[in-house]
């Protein structure tokens, strides 16, 4: 029997090569190529009649029919419930949540329509004890164990479920190849097949996927393009909180954030997550400002924690979480240059509290306030609020959605707001006062005011 060919595939871009390489021959990435079985593949092109073009006037566009999940913070990352035929992709950390989330997505939709679960990595009894744990409805669900495929396949066609999950991509094998399963060959066949049933018969299926130890989801990168939509779940397992994000969404936006808490009776949704990420002092500390930040359509109030610290070494450190470290930099020089404050002496470090990741420059202004008011170990009130983005000139931009940002700060109880000159309100918002500011030096003269 002839030994069969090996061939080395590269777990980012999922092109091939003859032998192994240090770095990706097509995409260049180090330590990526796997072995794995070449399969055989014919090279007769397919008989068939040429598709035919519609001019895209003459096509109707027609409004998703959408279904809810029951769960409204996994909706709103879905852009509002989830489509026909669409296909889910969902990662995180080993004990994040995510096939808790799912169990109980399924146990809420049990009663409205079918839905099923295929557990790959866990056998029909462990699922059992989960879903007495977390008291959901287990007659609404059906389980299927399985790994192969093709049987996957069948069952599905049997129950001709709405909502299915398949736990999880990286356990299934197809017997049409003769690799091991979790090999970029499985788990990129396996994901086109699935997506392939759903959308030819409407199923809305959910595919739960491995991480790396670099937070992205293992496989070939293909197995992202394949999808509708890309759910990510953040969070430290030791805390209760977990925040899901979507990176890639066909059905809508990539920008919004779900915010769960873990219980004993599974993950519940946070009507109000600005609270999460306000701490509660009795009074007033130096290096803390209160941000109002988006994610997505939602407005967060999030507070910024500063620590201006003498340097104990030749080089300063300049140390951020939950912020970009480069950005960070970058103020400080300007702080430097346009409003007289150095920290060339200093180390800074810069917190997001609760875990959040802010990328957005409306950071800016709230960061530079907070270092300003740890260095001269002078507090912001605590009902103080402030957003913008800073120039390298010291001017304060704008950031969008101002009168959103404001109104938030407003309902919490906030009772003033540092922000850009652009963003000042054409009318009074009640309860808040806005201090409009248009360069670095003016938001430090109106941080002494205070």
């Amino acid at each position: 029997m002839a030994k069969p060919k090996s061939a080395y595939v590269c777990s980012d871009c999922g092109a091939s090569a003859l032998q192994w390489f240090g770095a990706c021959p097509s995409c260049g990435a180090a330590g990526t190529l796997v072995e794995t079985i070449a399969e055989a593949r014919s090279l007769q092109r397919a008989a068939g009649a040429a598709p035919e073009a519609v001019a895209l006037e003459r096509i109707e566009a027609r409004e998703l029919e959408r279904l809810s999940t029951g769960i409204g913070e996994l909706d709103r990352v879905l852009g509002g419930g989830l489509v026909a035929g669409q296909v889910v992709l969902i990662g995180g950390d080993p004990g994040i949540g995510k096939s808790t989330l799912l169990l109980q997505v399924l146990s809420s939709l049990g009663s409205a329509c079918k839905t099923l679960y295929i557990s790959g990595e866990e056998s029909a009894e462990q699922i059992a004890l989960r879903a007495r744990r977390l008291g959901v409805d287990a007659r609404a669900v059906h389980l299927a164990a399985e790994i192969q495929l093709e049987r996957i396949a069948a069952a599905l066609d049997a129950r001709q479920p709405r909502v299915a999950v398949v736990d999880s991509i990286q356990t299934l094998w197809s017997e049409a190849l003769q690799s091991a399963p979790g090999s970029v060959a499985q788990v990129r066949e396996c994901a086109a097949q699935l997506a392939r049933h759903a959308k030819k018969s409407g199923t809305a299926l959910f595919i739960i996927g491995h991480v790396t130890k670099e937070g992205a989801i293992a496989g070939p990168r293909v197995l992202e393009h394949i999808v509708d939509t890309v759910l990510y779940f953040e969070g430290d397992p030791q805390t209760s909180f977990r925040l899901l994000r979507a990176t890639k969404n066909r059905f809508g936006a990539v920008n919004e954030l779900g915010v769960f808490a873990m219980t004993e009776k599974g993950l519940k949704g946070v009507a109000n997550p600005s609270r999460l990420f306000l701490s509660t002092h009795d009074k007033p500390v130096p290096g803390s400002c209160v941000l109002v930040t988006l994610e997505g359509t939602r407005p967060l109030l999030v507070e910024i924690q500063a620590l201006v610290d003498s340097a104990h070494s030749p080089n300063p450190r300049r140390l951020s979480v939950g912020l970009e470290q480069n950005r960070l930099a970058m103020l400080l020089a300007v702080l430097h240059r346009h409003a007289g404050i150095a920290t060339w002496e200093q180390d800074v470090f810069v917190n997001a509290v609760g875990g959040v990741r802010i990328a957005e420059p409306a950071a800016d202004l709230a960061v530079s306030l907070a270092v300003i008011s740890s260095l001269t170990d002078r507090a912001i009130g605590t009902k103080t609020v402030a957003f913008g983005e800073i120039g390298l000139a010291g001017e304060v931009r704008p950031a969008p959605r101002g009168q959103d940002r404001l109104k938030e700060a407003a309902k919490l109880g906030f009772e003033k707001a540092i922000v850009p000159k652009a963003n000042q309100p054409k009318g009074s918002i009640a309860g808040l006062q806005v201090i409009a500011v248009e360069r670095v030096d003016q938001a430090v003269a109106a941080l002494r005011n205070l």
